[in-house]
Formats: structure tokens, sequence, C-alpha cells
């Protein structure tokens, strides 16, 4: 959903970037976003001229100084009022454009995956969607503690928490790094969507969700207004694959916000154009640093552009404390991704040589028998077992690996079988030797945890089932297009 906001941005930036009112514009477009410094000045960046994007979809029915929206933008959005939605970041896709801008990847994220966080006071865990929330929350609290009562101050620290959150839950995850990141919300999709006269979509099969999206369309291919879009890519209820599907909707709504703008003239239009610069400005946060104007520019000198769509696999559906999850496995989903971006991806099967190293491992968070049950796996998979135990101050409180002089090789392959855990060498261990934190953030992948057991107890699931029973949560398979030359069908 979110793509395809920026992609009406940065397009309109495009354009304008051709005409007699060049330079204006680029000064007019540019100031007028809201910035954010929430990456971080040490974070880690892509290298050779590649970026990796995250853009962000915020379920919030306020703005950015944390007002209600008014009533007839609210009953539009089909969405409730001010006080539904909380913060939740449920549209997060990821884009990866590499320095010779061959083609662009796309992963969208479902907003149920079940990750671990960091910096989040009383929570290890949570649905991806809640980083950004459950921090915002904190942070305020922690303000009014100390004094600050002022709704403005306290909305906008508040998110600039919620979006330093939410970057780094998804940095932790994918294993990559995030160069730039953009955020609007509900009302933001909405403004946009109309500013570009309405989408044309393409349904597999008639909906009903009248009672929560607001979804009622027949099959087939059918012209959207704003409002009517909004509740496309919103619906999840009623759907063979509800997230996973909603996931799909939003890469083909892509599609469909470019032919439009290719095919309606709004790009040649200087008051379309101009509510459609006001939208942007008005709804959208960038990363600090981010020229939006000279990003397009140059993405549109690259032409027609292919880009392949793309969603995290989800292992199964599950219910903790009450709410339906989505267990992934972070080791595969950083292989994935990893491999999908062009970065060499180490081998971590069985074909790889045999570990002379003996591996220590220290559990630095609060899952206990973790670091037994880690230890157990890689025995049988060849590494000597060393010494099991809680951790002291000098692991720190996130996951990492440190060895001594002659287990480099061993230490790189065990970082990547992990999930891409950062690895150094150290003076201070033995030489042979590898030592494992294992902190909140850490996960134990899937192929390690059933070498431990030989027999998976049922799952229960959102439907009251068991995991053996219903169909196997389906991503589905990339969707390869050119920007704005197809419209493809979804459920």
């Amino acid at each position: 959903m979110f793509l395809a906001r920026m992609l009406v941005a940065i397009t309109a930036s495009a354009v304008l970037a051709g005409t007699g009112l060049a330079w204006s514009a680029k000064q007019d477009f540019d100031s007028g976003f809201t910035h954010s410094t929430a990456l971080g000045e040490d974070a880690p960046r892509s290298g050779g001229g590649a970026v990796n994007i995250l853009l962000i979809g915020l379920d919030t029915r306020k703005d950015l100084d944390g007002n209600d929206l008014p009533k007839a933008v609210l009953d539009q959005l089909h969405a409730g009022d001010g006080t539904e939605g909380g913060y939740n970041a449920n549209s997060l896709i990821l884009l990866h454009i590499p320095a010779d801008k061959s083609k662009v990847v796309a992963f969208s994220i479902p907003r149920d995956d079940y990750v671990a966080v960091t910096g989040i006071p009383g929570y290890q865990q949570v649905k991806i969607k809640e980083a950004y929330g459950l921090k915002k929350a904190a942070v305020q609290a922690k303000l009014i503690e100390q004094g600050e009562r002022d709704p403005v101050v306290l909305e906008r620290r508040g998110r600039e928490a919620g979006r330093a959150s939410v970057v780094t839950t998804v940095r932790n995850l994918v294993g990559v790094p995030i160069d730039r990141f953009a955020e609007i919300s509900l009302a933001g999709f909405y403004d946009l969507a109309t500013a570009v006269g309405g989408v044309d979509v393409c349904l597999e099969h008639a909906v009903d969700d009248s009672e929560f999206s607001g979804a009622v369309f027949p099959a087939g291919r059918q012209h959207l207004d704003g409002s009517q879009a909004l509740a496309f890519v919103r619906q999840r209820h009623g759907l063979l694959n509800g997230d996973l599907d909603r996931t799909h909707r939003q890469q083909a709504f892509l599609t469909s916000v470019a032919k439009s703008l290719k095919d309606s003239g709004t790009l040649t239009n200087l008051s379309q154009l101009s509510a459609l610069m006001d939208a942007a400005h008005r709804d959208v946060v960038l990363s600090d640093g981010w020229n939006l104007f000279d990003f397009a520019r140059d993405m549109g000198a690259a032409g027609s552009v292919p880009v392949e769509f793309r969603t995290l696999p989800v292992v199964r559906y599950d219910v903790i404390d009450g709410q339906d999850v989505n267990i992934v496995d972070p080791a595969a989903i950083k292989r994935e991704v990893r491999a999908a971006f062009g970065q060499e991806v180490p081998s971590t099967t069985a074909t790889a040589p045999t570990p002379t190293s003996v591996v220590d491992v220290h559990n630095v968070g609060t899952v206990t028998g973790q670091a037994a049950a880690l230890s157990a796996a890689l025995t049988n998979r060849g590494y000597g077992a060393g010494l099991v135990g809680n951790g002291g101050s000098s692991d720190g409180e996130y996951s990492a690996i440190t060895y001594g002089l002659g287990a480099a090789d061993d230490a790189r392959a065990l970082a990547e079988l992990l999930g891409g855990l950062p690895v150094s060498a150290s003076p201070l261990i033995e030489d042979g030797r590898i030592e494992v934190a294992l902190g909140a953030d850490f996960t134990m992948p899937t192929e390690l945890s059933t070498s431990t057991s030989t027999t998976t107890p049922p799952t229960t699931t959102a439907s009251g089932t068991t995991s053996g029973s219903i169909p196997l949560p389906d991503a589905g398979k990339p969707l390869s297009t050119n920007i704005g030359d197809t419209i493809p069908c979804v459920n």
C-alpha cells in the first residue's frame, strides 16, 4: 500500500524536474516534508551505491501532532474514530535498489510476524506491527513522569521513538542495512489515492467485508475511488490467506497507481500536481537527508525498471497470549533477503566443511533453556560442546558471536547459520573456541530447533484447529512487472 503512495510522490517530482518550474518546484517539494532522525547516525549503511528503503504505513487516525482527524475524513476512511487503530505499522515494505538500477526487489513484511524486539520495556517479542506503537507509548510515559505536558511534544517525540523502534526491528529481522525510510498514515493514503483520480484493480473473487474494512466489490476489473482503494488494501477478513493476501493487494495496487498516473494526465496537470504535492507534504515523513526530488530524477533517468514483489515467508500460524501471530524463521528470512538483494550467502548446509571449533553458549536474555537447546543443536551439527550458562556484563545485551585464533571460518559459518549474527575476533577467547551470546533478539532457526527433537507438538492456530489439519501459510509466488504496465488479479 505505502509503496504505491511513495511512487505517487516521486513520480510527480520526476515530472516536475523536467519542466520550466524545476528549480522552484524542487525547493518547494523537498522543503515541504517533515524529516526524521530515527535512522540514527551510527546505523549500518549499504555500500557500492545500492539503497535499501523501508516504507512504513501507519494505521493511525491522527495527524502528525496527535490531533484526531476531522469526522468527514474518518467517514471516508471507514476506519472508526480517532480512538481506534493505535499506532500499528500495518504496512511494511522493504525495497532494494541496486547501484545500476537494473531491477528493484520489494519485500512485503506481514504485519503479524512474531519477532524479537529490544528497548521496549516489558517486551521481548511482539507482532512486528506493534514495535512502533509500544515504543511510542513507553517513551511518552517516561516523558510524562519527567514532567512533560505539551501534547504536541509528547506526540512528536513518541513518534520519533516509534520510528526508530520499527526500523531497528525490521533491520534485525532481515539482516540488511536500511538506508532510508518513509512513513505515511491512513489519511495520507486516502489523500494521495484521491489526488490521482483513483485506481483500477482486479479481483479473482467477489468480496463483502462491510463489517470491517468496508470492502464490497464484485469479481473482475473495476475502478476504485480513494475511499474504496483504502478498503481494498485494508481488507483481510474473508480472504483465503488473510494478511498474506493483503500484502499481494498492496503489491498489485502499486502497479495500478503507476498506471493511473501514466494514463490519467495527472502528471501534466499543474493543479492536480499541486494537490498531489500538498497531500505528500501533509502526510509523509521522510528520513533525514533524503532528497526525494533528486532521488526521483535519478530513478526516472533509469527508464522502465523491472520490479519484483515478494512476501517474507511464514512458517506457521499460532496463538500466543491470546493473539493470532505468524511464526517466522529469522535465519531463513535473512538468507532469502540477502540472496534476493544480490548479496553473497555462505552455505550452511551439510556440504559445508565440518567444524572443528568448540562453542560456548551464554544466555543474556530471559528465555530459560535457550542456551542449552542451541548447544545441543550445534553439537548435532559437528561443533564441539562447550560451556553453557548465563552470560555476564561483558557479553552485552544483544546476540553476537566472538571467536579466538583459528576459529574464524567456523565462526562466520555459525553466524550465518544463526541468521546473520554479528561476528568478531577477540584476544580474550581461547584458540579454537567460539562464544555465542543469546539476547532477547535471538530466535532459534527452524532447521536447528527441529533437529533437537524427534516429534513436533501440534500448534493451536487462529481457527482453533491444529497446524497439521490446515494448509500452511502461502506467501505466493513473486510478482514481476514493469511499473505501470499491468494490473494483476488478486484474491
